[in-house]
């Protein structure tokens, strides 16, 4: 499996960390800060709820928290957690956060 290099993230603005979660909440791989790995398993709680009730596939979850929103993005089983502040920009966030799962992917079929 390709590294992830979480890092990068920190250069988009307002991010102020990331963590790769697996699937029993294991951080994989962080940059940043230390993750609060419970707000990640009480958002993927919340999400399964959702799909279980709506159907469907999840993109990914935003929670607002007092001490900044948290991005939830999943990534096969592995969960991907961005917390920034309110400088960031929720579409950059997101932007950088598709663009480095997706070059993880890639590296992945090669």
């Amino acid at each position: 499996m390709a590294a992830l290099n979480l890092s990068q993230l920190l250069d988009v603005r307002g991010i102020r960390h990331a963590a790769l979660l697996g699937a029993e909440g294991n951080v994989l791989a962080q940059a940043g800060g230390d993750p609060d790995t419970s707000i990640a398993q009480a958002g993927r709680a919340v999400a399964a709820s959702l799909i279980a009730t709506l159907g469907g596939e999840l993109q990914d979850l935003l929670i607002d928290l007092d001490g900044g929103p948290v991005l939830l993005t999943p990534h096969g089983d592995q969960t991907l957690m961005t917390a920034f502040d309110d400088t960031a920009n929720l579409g950059r966030v997101r932007f950088a956060v598709r663009k480095l799962l997706q070059s993880r992917q890639a590296a992945r079929d090669l």
